[in-house]
């Protein structure tokens, strides 16, 4: 199976652009999503979290307060690093093991893993393809502020403490702009899609 990344920025509509990919029939794994479930209650994770940054970023349930604890490591790069280290290593862990169990069942495919930090934590080397998806700053900032609830200040901070888009694109080897409508955005996945396949077929040809 071929294995390709999809990173962007937050709120550069990577998970519109994911969501694409899976309505085109990719198996995609979101790191997000699995760094909620290791958040959760009762996880080794959730204690390791708890442990090194107190009870103040809990919520009413005893539950990790994901707005409260992004406060906190939007701020500080220190802070940020931090939480990187203690979730980081169990998320790439289970996707892993997710990229196993989807082989196992499927003979031939793509496998797309998105995830915010790729190519931060170097985890990017380890897919054949590298996606990243971009939009204009202005549309960042508006989509931030109104998904979040956030100033346009408090956007920029966050923007700001995020490695640049610039470096980012450098290493891809696809690139979606979703400065656009969600029809253009779909348009160019695609695009992406139908050469991936070309690139997986390859790949089988290879193996075999």
């Amino acid at each position: 199976m071929l294995h390709v990344g999809l990173t962007g920025n937050i709120a550069s509509g990577k998970s519109s652009a994911a969501q694409f990919f899976s309505g085109l029939g990719a198996h995609v794994i979101d790191a997000d999503r699995i760094a909620h479930a290791l958040l959760q209650c009762g996880t080794p994770t959730y204690g390791r979290v708890i442990e090194a940054f107190g009870d103040g970023i809990l919520g009413p349930a005893g539950e990790i307060d994901r707005r409260i604890l992004g406060q906190l490591v939007f701020s500080d790069a220190g802070q940020r690093n931090l939480l990187n280290s203690l979730t980081h290593p169990a998320v790439e862990s289970e996707i892993h093991r997710k990229i196993g169990e989807i082989e196992r069942s499927a003979p031939c495919g793509i496998i797309i893993v998105d995830a915010a930090l790729m190519i931060e934590t170097g985890g990017y080397r380890m897919y054949h393809y590298l996606v990243v998806a971009a939009c204009h700053p202005s549309v960042q900032v508006s989509r931030l502020m109104a998904r979040d609830g956030l100033t346009e200040s408090e956007a920029r901070a966050r923007m700001a403490s995020q490695m640049p888009i610039e470096e980012k694109l450098k290493l891809a080897d696809y690139t979606i702009d979703t400065s656009g409508t969600l029809p253009q955005t779909c348009e160019q996945v695609e695009s992406i899609y139908r050469d991936l396949l070309q690139q997986e077929f390859r790949l089988r040809d290879l193996q075999h």
